[in-house]
């Protein structure tokens, strides 16, 4: 999505420069630790946020259960920073996180 493409055999790295992304540049997919988690989860908050405000839709890779519990907590996290309801769908390779339908009140969609 944001990547810049890959030159003979460079990775692609999805935010370069952008904190706490350095993991996606290191080879293989494992699990995030505890303190990578953290760091990831806060720095991907303010992206995504700027991004569904200016375009009310974010995508990205998260083709394991890791990666999409991972934006899954950012997804929440979004919603409560801007007092908006956000949802995230992932189908196993991206997750693509969106604001929730709402009325004309600004209520989610389906609730009394």
């Amino acid at each position: 999505m944001m990547g810049r493409k890959p030159a003979g055999g460079e990775r692609d790295v999805p935010f370069p420069g952008h904190p706490g992304c350095e993991r996606a540049a290191r080879g293989p997919a494992h699990p995030l630790d505890q303190e990578e988690r953290i760091r990831a989860e806060a720095n991907f908050v303010p992206l995504v946020a700027q991004h569904l405000v200016e375009s009310g839709r974010f995508r990205v890779s998260a083709d394991t259960p890791d990666m999409v519990e991972l934006f899954q907590a950012v997804a929440r996290r979004v919603g409560e920073m801007l007092r908006r309801p956000v949802v995230s769908y992932a189908d196993g390779r991206k997750i693509t996180i969106t604001f929730a339908p709402q009325d004309a009140l600004g209520r989610p969609v389906g609730t009394p």
